[in-house]
């Protein structure tokens, strides 16, 4: 006889489910929803337009047709700030995004078949993780030139190996239990048993540490953008918004300073949501 689940029970154990989640997942994830929420509507909610210039108002203080002032070509910093979401975010959440995947394919595959397969893996990640990380980065962006999809590579090129390796010693883990065992004894398809009964047991780990590489990612970029190598002008960018107002940081330091605390709010979200989630597995 088929069993018929009614859809208020399945709604009934969501909410049971939602309710013992952690206060920091919900706190994280309000944070994290409002940045989403200023990405999605930036053209509504910035006042001007972040690409007007306007010469005779630079670098202009508080008032109420420029909430946060001017910056040095007289664009409205508040409008900037606002559109930044709309590359920091997407940018931050593929750059750790693409490597998770990755890194969770490959430890899994690593973990489950093993031998040769599991040395070539882990040989491939010794030879990524022995490279400094900023010198691959500034090589990638010399040979593919300043941009997003440079960025994104360097942070999938690099960012896969913590995945590959916490993915890889769970699945090696989970691969000894009896149940996979008896599975595997029963003939099932090797991609039916890594689908059905390992990556269930293992894809929370990926799960935890996705805000966390996240924050990684949105500092990276404003690191590099910082530097020149990240975001090219004149679109708006929190890093490069903070590159551009260092010179002006006695007279004028909210065009430095308030980039900074937005960065700092973000990553608070995504660190709550981290361990929130973190917590909720134990």
């Amino acid at each position: 006889m088929t069993m018929i689940v009614h859809p208020v029970s399945e709604l009934a154990r969501w909410r049971r489910r939602a309710s013992t989640l952690p206060a920091k997942v919900w706190g994280g994830a309000a944070i994290v929803t409002v940045f989403a929420l200023i990405a999605v509507f930036a053209p509504l909610l910035a006042p001007h337009s972040p690409l007007a210039q306007d010469p005779v108002n630079r670098l202009a203080s508080f008032s109420a047709h420029h909430w946060l002032g001017t910056d040095e070509l007289g664009r409205d910093t508040f409008s900037r700030l606002i559109y930044a979401t709309r590359v920091d975010l997407p940018i931050g959440l593929l750059g750790a995004a693409a490597p998770a995947l990755l890194g969770t394919l490959f430890g899994i595959i690593a973990g489950y078949f093993g031998r040769w397969v599991d040395a070539v893996i882990m040989r491939v990640a010794d030879v990524v993780q022995a490279f400094p990380s900023y010198i691959l980065i500034i090589a990638l962006v010399a040979a593919l030139g300043p941009g997003a999809i440079t960025i994104l590579v360097a942070f999938t090129v690099l960012g896969w190996v913590v995945y590959a390796r916490l993915i890889r010693t769970e699945v090696i883990r989970i691969s000894s239990l009896a149940y996979i065992q008896a599975v595997q004894a029963a003939g099932l398809p090797e991609y039916r048993i890594i689908r059905r009964h390992v990556l269930p047991n293992v894809i929370g780990q990926t799960l935890v540490y996705v805000p966390c590489d996240i924050v990684f990612a949105t500092l990276g970029l404003a690191a590099f953008s910082f530097l020149g190598l990240g975001i090219p002008a004149p679109t708006p960018e929190w890093g490069a918004m903070i590159a551009a107002g260092q010179p002006f940081l006695r007279e004028q330091w909210w065009l430095a300073t308030v980039p900074g605390f937005v960065i700092v709010a973000y990553g608070f979200g995504l660190q709550l949501l981290g361990e929130g989630l973190e917590e909720a597995q134990r």
